[in-house]
């Protein structure tokens, strides 16, 4: 089972067979496929039993490690009763117990749980709800979007406009609603002299230009509070975030906060809103919500957005549904991960575990190839100067095949090199993954600039 024939088996058929997401198959000639066959805590494992640890949460989304007893169980338990009935006339406890205990987190402000499988679904969901609330109050001229630069919320056709990539844009993008794109609050603009608040300041401007100027046929912004996590790990001030969200009530413009990476305690917090103290008008989930296991989106609103669609006729209702949507075996994961996050006091340990990432990569800030090192909770980035990378058009790929070597799974954007690990790493396993990373790094780059 474990044998090298067996790894090269897997590769093959995977490559015959299997088209990966948002992959150039044909570099899989120079940068072959990794077959894994286990997981266990924040380890996986090939088909060799050579073993790596999962810096990125598995695509940001296993917070609790992989095999976790407790979600294993609750999942078997969950399979001996339903595994899954349509939401749609029917209901059953664990989605009800869900949405009950998301609303207890928004301290009641987010009371109504729509469901769907992925995280672009969740975008789509909150976009079209927010039109559709705009309808129903006669103002059907609201039906364009703002988001930030350098912004990334999925890639079906809606999240994909407003997602501000070029790479998906030059595919894409005669398909797209044109939306407003806005100055982000990303700290790395800073010039001499400036600091983050002041980038922050300058966003709000441009921000509140765009919805003085536009804000009659704005149906809401959509911003990923505090780390733009696919813009590069680009961080901003919790000031942006509540200077926003004024800004939204201001110009009566709803505001999406889209935590499905920043969301379940990556920054700090469960939800990265409440560092700005604001709760948005719809509040996107997915990634970390299941930990990692199952299928599973959610977007929470408020009671005023839900009563708009409370009425006698269909073409009132919110039009939308999922397959899948509520899955009972999903939801009874994500509520055993809640309980993980209440009875063992995750966030309150993450503080500690947090300083021993910042102390695991302390080494960033003494190289000058390295810049615009910075850290928000569990999430830590670090950016590398161009002129120091030995093949700029394959570093992040070079970068991922010497980590593998190195016993770590990072997946570098561009020249931006982050860890978000689950939130079970031992000291021993923190200091393994900033000395691996820094050891897969030194063949990537050059000792002087180009």
């Amino acid at each position: 089972m474990n044998s090298p024939t067996n790894q090269i088996d897997w590769v093959a058929r995977s490559l015959a067979s299997v088209w990966h997401p948002c992959t150039q198959m044909k570099h899989h000639e120079d940068y072959p496929l990794v077959a894994i066959q286990r997981g266990q805590g924040p380890w996986l494992f090939d088909a060799q039993d050579n073993r790596f640890l999962d810096c990125i949460s598995s695509w940001w989304t296993n917070l609790f490690g992989h095999a976790h007893p407790k979600i294993n169980q609750a999942i078997i338990e969950q399979l001996n009763t339903i595994e899954h009935v349509m939401l749609a006339g029917f209901t059953h406890q664990p989605v009800i117990e869900l949405s009950e205990r998301l609303s207890q987190l928004t301290q009641g402000q987010l009371g109504h749980a729509f469901y769907a499988s992925d995280g672009a679904s969740a975008i789509e969901i909150a976009l079209k709800m927010s039109h559709h609330f705009w309808k129903i109050q006669g103002k059907s001229e609201k039906k364009k979007f703002v988001c930030l630069r350098n912004s990334y919320h999925g890639e079906t056709l809606g999240a994909l406009a407003v997602t501000d990539v070029a790479l998906f844009k030059e595919a894409y993008g005669s398909l797209l609603q044109n939306v407003y794109v806005v100055m982000s609050p990303d700290a790395r603009q800073a010039r001499i002299g400036e600091s983050a608040e002041d980038i922050s300041e300058q966003a709000i401007a441009a921000l509140e230009s765009c919805l003085k100027q536009h804000h009659h046929d704005i149906s809401a912004l959509v911003i990923e509070p505090l780390v733009q996590c696919a813009g590069q790990m680009a961080m901003h001030s919790a000031t942006y975030v509540k200077e926003a969200a004024l800004l939204c009530k201001q110009y009566d413009v709803h505001l999406i906060a889209d935590e499905i990476a920043v969301g379940c305690g990556r920054t700090g917090t469960f939800f990265a809103c409440e560092q700005a103290g604001v709760w948005p008008d719809f509040l996107t989930l997915s990634k970390g919500i299941s930990a990692g296991y199952l299928p599973l989106s959610i977007c929470l609103t408020r009671d005023s957005i839900y009563g708009a669609f409370y009425g006698d006729h269909l073409n009132q209702a919110f039009l939308h549904s999922h397959s899948y949507t509520g899955n009972p075996l999903a939801c009874r994961a994500a509520l055993a991960g809640l309980d993980i996050f209440e009875n063992e006091q995750v966030l309150l340990k993450n503080q500690e575990r947090a300083l021993k990432i910042g102390e695991a990569f302390s080494w960033t800030k003494d190289d000058e190839r390295i810049e615009h090192v910075r850290q928000q909770g569990m999430i830590l980035a670090f950016d590398i100067q161009e002129c120091y990378i030995e093949h700029p058009e394959i570093f992040s790929k070079e970068l991922f095949q010497k980590g593998m070597q190195a016993g770590v799974l990072i997946r570098p954007i561009g020249q931006t090199v982050y860890v978000m690990p689950p939130y079970i790493l031992s000291d021993a396993e923190i200091e393994f993954m900033g000395k691996s990373i820094h050891r897969a790094l030194g063949p990537c780059l050059r000792l002087s600039a180009k």
